[in-house]
């Protein structure tokens, strides 16, 4: 293994868990929220459905720039085949870990204790493995992707790492604005929305199949994000970028939110809203990388023992906050008039029983290896990983 000579930049370790344990407030909103979900209150707050538009909008393009930056930095400190080692244990053993330990009985909960799953003996069987296939991986997802987008990387990053001039490469190092980047992920979405319509078109099944979103659909569209975090850390030029900050990126950023919520409410699949959906948030997700690259730099790059317990428990809160919120959906929500009351009580519900959770699960070595794809022996929560540093290797 090289040494690490890269300076900790603690900023990015407070957005990662920022970004992570963000997910709570988003799926309690849900409840709340115009959306349809797996649980929602009687009546649909406007403020709750507003506020968890904004957090949809471009929360997880920012998280996988930020994972891609931070896989590429073990790339350079491993040996590609050890990295690749490192990064599915780190990834894989998790997942692997809470599918039977928590969408499965997730999936019974629902089964038993909600009415989503009411008209299942009228379903063939094509349709119950398929909603089998959503409600199992469910907010696993990401953790999916990252594994996915891990064996991809194997390949692209020593293109990067030997700073080969590969078309796509060489047009990333010349992107050397915000407005360049933007044209560069505005083509991107332009590209990804023409093949979503082309699905639509001739195949639209698949659109609703779980295995083609989760493995096909969800890793095209943040291949870019992790390629270009990647990029920031081999390019200096392009991470200042990001740092700089733009007024005209907070503009326009306010204007592609307003634009994404009318398409979330008002458009529909027949008038492209899928499609206007991946153009707006592959562009307000990279203008907002910049914008909270930026701010995050300039008040939160300081070395903090609260954000390194927030790193080390952001993973196992949000696995095991999902069901949390579906309980607390079903049994509690009814019984709370106020959406807004509702929803905090659900952050006090969810966060506090989860983090009970986590420093339970600490106590038991195997439930630690299986939830950070790692060995660890109990050490006190500022030591838990000798620095901030060595969490980064958790991939997250």
């Amino acid at each position: 293994m090289k040494p690490q000579s890269q300076p900790r930049e603690f900023f990015l370790d407070s957005i990662r868990a920022y970004l992570m344990l963000l997910g709570i407030p988003f799926h309690i909103s849900l409840i709340y929220s115009s959306h349809i979900w797996t649980v929602n209150s009687v009546t649909p707050s406007d403020g709750l459905t507003i506020f968890n538009d904004t957090i949809h909008a471009f929360r997880m393009q920012v998280f996988f720039v930020i994972s891609g930056y931070f896989s590429y930095m073990l790339y350079e400190r491993y040996e590609s085949r050890k990295w690749l080692r490192v990064r599915l244990e780190r990834v894989a053993i998790p997942l692997a870990a809470a599918l039977p330990l928590i969408t499965v009985p997730q999936l019974l909960f629902l089964a038993y204790f909600t009415n989503n799953f009411s008209n299942w003996s009228s379903l063939d069987f094509y349709q119950k493995i398929n909603i089998t296939v959503w409600e199992l991986v469910s907010h696993l997802w990401f953790l999916l992707t990252l594994v996915i987008l891990t064996a991809v990387s194997f390949y692209l990053f020593r293109a990067i790492k030997e700073n080969k001039n590969s078309r796509i490469l060489k047009v990333i190092k010349n992107a050397d604005s915000l407005g360049k980047i933007s044209i560069l992920f505005l083509f991107f979405g332009l590209i990804y929305a023409a093949f979503n319509r082309s699905v639509y078109l001739f195949a639209p099944q698949l659109l609703g199949n779980g295995a083609f979103n989760f493995v096909v659909m969800q890793t095209l569209f943040y291949l870019p994000f992790f390629l270009i975090g990647a990029c920031a850390f081999k390019f200096a030029s392009l991470k200042s970028i990001f740092l700089k900050p733009s007024v005209p990126a907070c503009a326009i950023s306010i204007l592609l939110f307003a634009a994404y919520m009318i398409n979330q409410h008002v458009n529909t699949p027949q008038l492209y809203s899928m499609e206007i959906d991946a153009i707006i948030t592959s562009l307000l997700g990279i203008l907002m990388v910049n914008v909270v690259f930026s701010f995050s730099h300039y008040v939160l790059n300081f070395q903090s023992p609260f954000v390194t317990y927030l790193v080390n428990a952001s993973l196992f809160v949000y696995l095991i906050h999902h069901p949390l919120t579906l309980i607390y959906g079903a049994f509690i929500t009814p019984l709370i008039k106020s959406d807004w009351l509702g929803f905090w009580l659900g952050l006090v519900f969810v966060f506090g029983i989860a983090f009970f959770l986590y420093e339970a699960h600490k106590r038991v070595p195997l439930l630690r290896f299986l939830f950070s794809g790692k060995w660890q022996f109990m050490k006190k929560d500022n030591g838990e990983s000798s620095s901030a540093g060595k969490r980064a290797e958790q991939g997250h």
